[in-house]
């Protein structure tokens, strides 16, 4: 596990996020120089309806060493035209094994700090361990807040609540009426009340992306404790009342569960971290499972999920895992479709998807494969004859099978379908009406999967219709799809034109379980996607040779939406790229290449973590979400699938 040791430059620290989840939804994060750069940073966001409705409880909690009368601010803000305090100066390494540690030296003492998300609770651990120091010095903790909805800021207000009680080092708040109540527990402290508002802290990625970003933070005092040489210090920041709970017994609990999740992963240390990566998405909804798209925004959407189960369930031997998440959608099919997502303040999910649907028949499959679970198929098998069924007939969005070539189709105007989503106001960028190559290389694989689960079970007839209707999808497919001038796919055909731009859709036509492309041709739309579309971090949405390719994500709104499928990088795309390389050529050493020289991303952003999206430009910086799902999991799947990292 690589050790950062710090240069002393603020920019560099604060480029590296740190992420710990909870398996709710909830978590803590911030960046390694200790300034929060996002306003979804925080020391305790709690998932109060998990995986949704979180908040953000407690957004800092700053450390300042007193030794000798001298005082030492460990902590790190931005505020505008000055970075204050500058503890990042103190900070001597940090490192991200099962957990985020850092170390601070300052004044012959020396910290080590970990903090650590408690499995299944709105609980956060901050551990304090002292590795030098004289024989008596104060740490003093003050807890920064604002108790809003984690998409929301912040600014001072004369309604926060000033009450509070401490007792027997246990501080509890609760700051508005409506929010839910917090506890802070430092042993052996006590407490100075020194109640204000702290104005004007500045998150330097949300200034980036054009949006609000000053935010104004209360406290109500700050915690001190006598501490030494070999002293160690507990503090736990929760939902739930801690009394009686010692951090440190948690926290050895919290590492036996990571500890037996990557045992089988031993000798290899960098899928290790890909696994602890997957564990972080996967969360509770209800009495079963789903999975969080991304941190720290998203909430659990249909399509990311299934893309994402292969790796983060499967490859891992999570398998009960992966049979509740499948178990959950199938309660939310409607008209045979998958929802979309799950918004943060509806009941109601959103439909407007086209592939999410036909990613769950290939999640289930790849289930079916790793576990040969032929009860759950029978289990499943009608939701998903039922959703064949609605694609013949229609369903949602104009979404149905073209009875003359047996391709699927959908659209309408001012809706976004497939994952190229990006939409603002009325403005859909990247529309995909039609027959989108992708939509149905994935109904190829779904009348496959049918017609391989009938024959399962013993269904001859039912297997033999689909396979029938599958062979036709074959066949027209690959007159209409072949673009014989660039020797590629086209990506979507709409009203019998087709479109020849050229984006990474057309490598899930070789990549999914049945191929619908023949050798010859796969390995020219490889060539094609590999001299267009590669780089050291992913796909490009968009060859830099069209006329509206975009090479860097950034700006207001606007403008990155514009660009969020028009040459954008996506991490989770190499899942594709690998697979249809290796069916292409049949060997594995150029795919060995690009999965080790992307593992070079897991130090740059989100250690141990990848991100969703980078420029497409070089040197690619990252964007977007700071760990995604889906890019996790599609790098993990094929690692292991293809035994890339043996």
């Amino acid at each position: 596990m690589k050790e950062f040791v710090t240069t002393g430059e603020f920019k560099d620290v604060h480029a590296l996020e740190w992420l710990e989840t909870n398996g709710l939804g909830g978590y803590a994060s911030g960046t390694v120089s200790g300034a929060n750069s996002r306003k979804y940073h925080g020391m305790l966001i709690a998932a109060m309806n998990p995986p949704m409705g979180r908040m953000a409880l407690v957004t800092k909690l700053d450390e300042t060493v007193v030794v000798n009368n001298t005082r030492y601010e460990l902590g790190t803000n931005q505020y505008p035209g000055a970075i204050h305090p500058a503890g990042y100066r103190f900070l001597k390494s940090f490192r991200h094994d099962l957990f985020p540690e850092f170390v601070y030296a300052v004044d012959g003492v020396e910290i080590r700090k970990t903090i650590v998300a408690v499995h299944g609770e709105n609980t956060i651990l901050v551990l304090y361990e002292v590795l030098e120091g004289p024989p008596r010095f104060t740490l003093e903790l003050m807890p920064l807040y604002s108790a809003r909805d984690f998409h929301w800021l912040s600014h001072a207000n004369d309604y926060i609540g000033r009450p509070y009680l401490f007792d027997d080092g246990t501080f509890r708040t609760m700051n508005y009426f409506g929010c839910p109540e917090f506890f802070i527990s430092v042993p052996k402290s006590r407490f100075v009340e020194q109640q204000g508002w702290y104005y004007n802290f500045e998150y330097s990625v949300e200034e980036s992306r054009g949006v609000d970003f000053r935010e104004d933070l209360y406290t109500h005092g700050s915690f001190q404790v006598a501490l030494r040489k070999g002293s160690k210090l507990g503090v736990i920041l929760s939902t739930e009342n801690p009394a009686g709970r010692d951090a440190f017994a948690l926290m050895r609990e919290e590492k036996k569960r990571r500890e037996k999740g990557v045992k089988s992963f031993a000798t290899r240390p960098q899928l290790q971290r890909l696994v602890l990566a997957a564990d972080q998405f996967i969360v509770k909804r209800g009495d079963l499972n789903t999975i969080v798209a991304g941190y720290h925004w998203f909430g659990d959407w249909g399509r990311d999920t299934m893309i994402a189960l292969p790796g983060l369930c499967l490859v891992t031997g999570r398998y009960a895992d992966a049979k509740k998440i499948l178990q959950a959608f199938a309660q939310y099919m409607s008209e045979g479709m998958l929802p979309n997502r799950f918004p943060d303040y509806q009941e109601q999910p959103d439909y407007n998807t086209i592939d999410a649907t036909l990613w769950y028949f290939h999640a289930i499959y790849k289930y079916y494969q790793y576990t040969k679970d032929e009860a759950f198929v029978r289990e499943i098998l009608p939701v998903l004859s039922d959703s064949i069924a609605w694609h013949y007939k229609g369903t949602r969005y104009n979404i149905h099978v073209d009875p003359e070539d047996e391709l699927l189709q959908g659209g309408q105007e001012g809706v976004q379908l497939t994952w190229m989503d990006a939409k603002t106001g009325n403005w859909v960028v990247t529309p995909r009406r039609g027959k989108p190559v992708e939509i149905n290389a994935l109904w190829y694989n779904a009348l496959r999967i049918m017609s391989f689960f009938s024959e399962l079970l013993a269904d001859k007839p039912g297997a033999t219709d689909y396979a029938a209707k599958a062979q036709r999808v074959s066949d027209s497919f690959n007159a209409a799809f072949w673009n014989e001038k660039q020797q590629c796919l086209y990506d979507y055909i709409e009203n019998g034109i087709p479109n020849a731009d050229i984006r990474p859709n057309q490598l899930y036509a070789l990549s999914l379980s049945f191929p619908l492309v023949p050798r010859d041709r796969a390995k020219k739309i490889v060539d094609v996607a590999t001299k267009h579309l590669l780089t050291p971090r992913g796909l490009r949405s968009l060859s830099p040779e069209h006329k509206d390719y975009r090479a860097v994500y950034g700006g207001d709104v606007w403008y990155r939406d514009g660009a969020y499928h028009q040459g954008t990088v996506w991490s989770f795309l190499l899942g594709a790229y690998i697979d249809a390389l290796v069916y292409a050529t049949g060997e594995k050493s150029q795919a060995g290449v690009v999965i080790h020289e992307f593992l070079h991303h897991l130090d740059e952003a989100c250690v141990g973590s990848v991100s969703e999206i980078f420029d497409g430009k070089a040197p690619h910086h990252p964007r977007g979400c700071a760990a995604q799902a889906w890019g996790v999991g599609e790098v993990l799947r094929v690692a292991v699938e293809h035994a890339l990292l043996e």
